[in-house]
């Protein structure tokens, strides 16, 4: 059974594709395993729209609820544990379903890509010459030795990342750029909406979130440590509701911030996604897209 292709759902935020996922699993007779990097978090539920127990439909779902959101995601581990979840769902005859939108989780799932490793002591060093110096002079010792990524990369923590590549292996960072070259059989189906609708529906899904009380979410998270988490407390909505706890924005600025946030960061997906020429695109909105999903996967296998 190994030559079961993985089914990818991947897209913009706001698609859809959490249902489509437990569709295909429900039709194809697979398992889910997630690919949304904010959904590995316990508690992080309605700001991130994971699937209630009743949206799975009794598919069995993998990686969600894996870590504390004091707790900093690793791609390597998701890599590890995505192939992991993929061989062992195949050896139980069944399709392994892959369904989120964090760009770089999936291609470490998928694809040929080799993550370099991580020294705490090296990063905790580097970040605090950032702190001490500024990104100026940490951009210009990654010129020094791997001027591509200094070209390329616009974040900081990208940078001490790049740099502390560098020290741990001697090789640019650019080096471990990831191939657009499948591990296994796989087939990617991507969701797009017109801008209009995709707008309307992240607002609305915003307002939704916010009256399900993701303000409580984020209260019962801080208290657990979410303004400590690295990773947990950029997520949408999350850092913007922190800032209501604080005094820092009323719950309508929170709300509305939440929204342009949401909309950019789905944009940077489509681009994310609409560079890999491998992805199948459906209109999620069109008439039987589910049955074209489905007739792409049959076609691809074939």
């Amino acid at each position: 059974m190994s030559d079961r292709p993985v089914v990818a759902v991947v897209g913009p935020t706001g698609t859809g594709k959490t249902a489509l996922g437990v569709e295909l699993a429900l039709r194809l007779g697979g398992e889910v395993v997630n690919a949304d990097s904010m959904q590995f978090y316990r508690g992080m539920d309605i700001g991130t729209a994971k699937a209630t127990a009743e949206e799975r439909r009794g598919v069995p779902h993998h990686l969600l609820d894996v870590l504390e959101v004091t707790q900093e995601a690793s791609v390597a581990d998701y890599q590890r544990r995505a192939r992991d979840c993929f061989a062992e769902i195949r050896a139980r005859g069944r399709v392994p379903v892959l369904v989120g939108g964090s760009g770089l989780y999936v291609r470490a799932a998928l694809d040929v890509l080799e993550l370099p490793g991580t020294d705490p002591a090296v990063r905790a060093r580097i970040e605090q010459e950032l702190a001490a110096q500024g990104p100026g002079a940490l951009r210009e010792r990654l010129r020094q030795v791997d001027p591509e990524s200094a070209d390329r990369l616009r974040d900081d923590r990208r940078v001490v990342r790049a740099l502390e590549v560098w020290e741990l292996t001697g090789r640019p960072f650019t080096s471990f750029m990831p191939r657009r070259e499948y591990v296994g059989p796989t087939v990617q189906l991507g969701l797009d909406l017109d801008r209009a609708q995709l707008h309307s529906r992240l607002a609305r899904r915003v307002d939704a979130m916010v009256a399900a009380g993701l303000e409580d979410e984020v209260r019962e998270l801080a208290r657990r440590g979410l303004r400590a988490g690295r990773t947990a407390s950029r997520a949408l909505g999350y850092g913007q509701f922190l800032d209501v706890l604080d005094g820092r924005a009323t719950v309508a600025e929170a709300t509305a911030a939440t929204v342009v946030a949401t909309r950019q960061f789905a944009r940077r997906q489509l681009t994310w996604f609409r560079a890999d020429p491998r992805v199948h695109w459906l209109d999620a909105a069109g008439p039987g897209f589910v049955e074209h999903a489905l007739a792409t996967v049959a076609r691809t296998r074939a």
